[in-house]
């Protein structure tokens, strides 16, 4: 299902193929992640996001962990449960879609200043498709800040990442955007594995931009 070359469709399988959307149609009003790693998403959304800039937060849920001091000028909520969507105090919108159903994104070309996806990234089963439509959707240079952590709904994720760990899941991350033609490509540790807290890390990359005329 995904495109990418030398991985077998079973890479992107999950072990539970019921439709996504009945899975999440219960809310959960819980996060999945430590105060801690919630801390250190804020403070790279602190450091990366555009004050004023127009955000998209996809897989996104009841919070969006953004620093409550930065005004932006709109953020755009995705996910599975329209009741946890409601219930998120920094959108200004938000919109249901199973992504791994239809990764078509509902908005213009270079019409947000950066997307978000945190703790979901390993739900995607045609990851390149849906940063692909990220890409296009984005202005130029602007970021997509991709965290994880290691929780997951094992039954939901996707199986090569219940296969591998740590620096793996940074450099299989780093491949989806390389193959969504995303540059600038970092991987970033914000708590390392083995600490008193929920690992933490980020992968961003951004969008091209025009070149200068000579």
């Amino acid at each position: 299902m995904s495109d990418l070359p030398n991985f077998p469709p079973e890479a992107f399988a999950k072990q539970d193929r019921t439709p996504d959307g009945l899975f999440y149609a219960q809310a959960r009003f819980v996060t999945h992640i430590d105060d801690a790693a919630i801390d250190a998403v804020t403070d790279l959304y602190r450091t990366l996001l555009p004050p004023g800039g127009r955000i998209l937060d996809l897989m996104s849920s009841w919070v969006s962990h953004l620093p409550a001091e930065v005004a932006y000028g709109g953020v755009i909520g995705h996910g599975l449960n329209a009741e946890e969507l409601a219930a998120n105090a920094r959108l200004t919108q938000h919109f249901v879609q199973d992504l791994n159903a239809d990764p078509i994104l509902p908005f213009d070309d270079a019409s947000i200043d950066a997307a978000l996806i945190c703790v979901g990234v390993q739900y995607l089963q045609d990851p390149v498709s849906v940063l692909r439509e990220v890409a296009r959707v984005l202005v130029p240079g602007a970021p997509v800040v991709i965290t994880f952590s290691n929780r997951c709904f094992p039954t939901k994720a996707v199986a090569i990442w219940r296969a591998i760990g740590g620096d793996d899941h940074a450099r299989l991350i780093a491949l989806y955007l390389q193959h969504a033609a995303f540059s600038a490509i970092e991987a970033r540790v914000l708590l390392p594995e083995g600490g008193p807290t929920d690992p933490m890390r980020a992968v961003i990359g951004r969008t091209s931009t025009p070149k200068a005329d000579a």
